[in-house]
């Protein structure tokens, strides 16, 4: 559904995308993670026609970006960082008239736009002005516009940015149900989204790809997979013997909070000798868990080896 191949960006002297290639499939939710300025923005505008790459190919419903423009970005949904909008119209004019330039009958506008207000919830504002809305009932507004014409391909930039809990919620469960007959790319900051509502991750730093994976592979590419944690009084003589243990690589204590973590050797399940040991010396537990590996603790190793990788290179 969406194929990036050799896809590069360069404004003046500055590469923000270098070389991307990717393909997105029918049926995918597809996320962007990378530190700010790491070139997904600007992927997702080349993608939608949005900017013009300097070099590389887009092909969208194997409609190619060149070839023919206006038949890609009939097939593209597109909420922008920012929801930009016409602050001046009402909520119901604004969406009217996005329906009217996506070429839906006249007949059918009334339609739709009470179709899509009931799904995105935004009764309670159908006559406010758009100027005057929250900073998430705005980015609802720039959802509704993008999904009103029903597209193939949905590109979302921050789509629960701005949010309350509830509202995060509500927009993560509308993009689960949209996925299985669209294929879907957000880029997101926030890590559990990932979790919750994606297929596969690419991870983006300063323009490359430096991962592509699940997020269960992200996640057990962290040191805490499959690390057993415990909230217990704990004294330091029987800390010493877990870490004396043949399946446990390293253990580490926060007294603070009378929290320790038990990382295994590599590819060893330590939970039930762990769970054994603890109930051997009648240590009282509060919490015992075994964790399924930290992506945020991923995204910063590997967004910071090509940081300090590029550093290295532009220093030699």
């Amino acid at each position: 559904m969406i194929e990036c191949k050799n896809l590069s960006k360069v404004f003046n002297q500055f590469t923000a995308v270098d070389n991307l290639s990717f393909v997105a499939n029918k049926g995918e939710v597809l996320g962007f993670l990378g530190p700010n300025g790491a070139g997904k923005s600007t992927t997702m505008k080349m993608i939608t026609g949005f900017l013009q790459p300097s070099s590389g190919s887009i092909k969208v419903c194997g409609i190619d970006l060149f070839d023919n423009p206006i038949g890609l970005k009939n097939k593209i949904g597109y909420l922008p960082e920012g929801a930009p909008s016409y602050d001046e119209m009402r909520v119901c004019d604004f969406i009217k008239f996005i329906a009217q330039m996506r070429g839906i009958p006249k007949e059918l506008i009334q339609t739709k736009t009470d179709e899509i207000i009931d799904r995105i919830n935004l009764e309670q504002v159908y006559y406010q002005r758009i100027e005057t809305l929250s900073k998430g009932f705005k980015r609802r507004v720039g959802l509704a516009q993008a999904i009103i014409h029903d597209p193939e391909v949905l590109i979302l930039d921050e789509p629960t940015d701005g949010l309350d809990p509830n509202q995060k919620h509500d927009v993560r469960q509308l993009i689960i149900s949209m996925a299985k007959d669209k294929t879907i790319i957000i880029s997101t900051h926030i890590l559990e989204e990932v979790h919750e509502v994606c297929d596969r991750a690419i991870i983006i730093a300063d323009g490359k790809i430096v991962a592509d994976n699940s997020p269960s592979e992200l996640e057990n590419m962290s040191k805490y997979h499959n690390a057993v944690t415990f909230e217990a009084e704990i004294e330091f003589p029987l800390l010493s013997e877990i870490r004396n243990m043949s399946c446990v690589r390293d253990v580490e204590f926060d007294a603070r909070r009378k929290k320790t973590t038990v990382f295994p050797a590599q590819g060893v399940y330590i939970f039930d000798e762990i769970s054994a040991f603890l109930k051997q010396h009648k240590i009282s537990v509060t919490r015992l868990t075994m964790e399924p590996g930290r992506l945020d603790e991923v995204f910063r190793n590997i967004t910071m080896e090509n940081t300090d990788k590029r550093q290295k290179e532009a220093v030699r």
